[in-house]
């Protein structure tokens, strides 16, 4: 086994897909990160863990378990085909995802001149600013005239 290796993954004739961890780690900390990725240790073995029902997808979830501890910084060693690195997984099936299309398009048309034509040219250019009417030099009067008692409506 290289030296600086946290932990190894692999196959084993009797319990399956099991992990163990290296004297570089810390016991308690190596128990903690190795449940959390659906690991239980094997009674009679110290330091062995197997995978939790492994006949749902344990391959996909060992190598997934060995790409989280990377990607934590720890040094782990796997078999090839558990080894994300080294094994192609099976393919997955891609859904399209029209957002990126569709702002692409937009970001062209918004670069690009319009197409459309004008069928004929504006008849006077509408001025900057608006104009406003001068106030009137009087003050006009309003004559209400009462109607009948009570209110309207």
């Amino acid at each position: 086994m290289q030296p600086g290796i946290h932990f190894t993954f692999g196959d084993h004739e009797e319990h399956g897909l099991v992990a163990s961890y290296t004297a570089t780690m810390p016991a308690r900390l190596a128990h903690w990160y190795l449940e959390r990725e659906q690991f239980e240790p094997v009674p009679g073995e110290p330091g062995l863990y197997r995978l939790s029902e492994p006949e749902r997808d344990g391959a996909r979830r060992t190598r997934q378990a060995v790409h989280d501890l990377r990607s934590l910084g720890y040094a782990v060693q796997a078999d090839i085909r558990l080894d994300p690195a080294l094994s192609a997984g099976p393919a997955r099936p891609v859904r399209p995802n029209g957002l990126a299309e569709r702002r692409s398009r937009l970001a062209q048309a918004a670069a690009g001149g319009t197409t459309q034509r004008r069928a004929s040219p504006p008849a006077t250019s509408a001025p900057a600013a608006r104009l406003v009417p001068p106030k009137p030099a009087y003050a006009p009067t309003v004559h209400l005239t009462p109607t009948g008692g009570g209110r309207s409506r």
